[in-house]
């Protein structure tokens, strides 16, 4: 498995999902898929939105929250830049953010990438396993973050913490059932240490 093809959210309501990603500009860029499998508390999971300047984080914040998300850190400052966080309407956390603090131009709704969070138990222990499924390491930071290189991928993947990416995103860390997500790459399937599922197929968002 060395490179990611589609990341799937698994939701109760696969139609207000996608009306969802149209909201935050996501059209086409990930995909969903219907389940009802049993989740509560933190998935140990975000996703976040990498954008170009502050207007545009506002701009999609708005049009998240009017798209049913909930706020759960507002838009603020940060020593890294500039952001907030959303939990959608089908309960997964949405990270918006920029590194620019102020600026250079009107709102726009580009999303310049996305990055899949996993909140891990043991982020070295985590780093074998995937490096031994094929991935390489672009960036790490000892047991503290590591940032997989992925050229072409929809979706970039990390792994952080758990606890660590619960309190970066505003929520308790407990959490227990489905994480409600899914990868899928160019190898065979398998599950990671703390129950994130890799598929062996790219998985396209269907109806149902």
């Amino acid at each position: 498995m060395t490179s990611i093809d589609s990341v799937v959210i698994e939701t109760t309501d696969p139609a207000a999902t996608r009306a969802f990603l149209t909201a935050l500009a996501l059209d086409g860029r990930l995909a969903v898929r219907g389940s009802d499998a049993p989740t509560d508390g933190f998935r140990a999971c975000t996703l976040s939105l990498v954008v170009g300047r502050p207007s545009t984080v506002d701009a999609l914040v708005a049009s998240a929250v009017a798209a049913g998300a909930t706020v759960v850190k507002p838009v603020e400052k940060t020593f890294w830049g500039y952001g907030g966080v959303v939990r959608a309407p089908d309960g997964t956390i949405w990270k918006i953010a920029t590194s620019k603090k102020k600026d250079t131009g009107p709102a726009t709704r580009e999303v310049d990438g996305i990055v899949l969070l996993l909140g891990v138990t043991d982020v070295k222990a985590s780093k074998r396993f995937y490096v031994e499924h094929g991935l390489t390491v672009g960036r790490s930071f000892g047991g503290k973050y590591v940032e997989f290189s992925t050229p072409g991928a929809p979706v970039k993947l990390a792994l952080y913490p758990r606890k660590a990416l619960a309190k970066d995103a505003g929520v308790d860390m407990a959490g227990s059932g489905s994480h409600r997500i899914a990868i899928a790459g160019d190898g065979d399937g398998f599950t990671d240490p703390d129950g994130f599922v890799w598929e062996s197929a790219p998985v396209t968002s269907s109806p149902n």
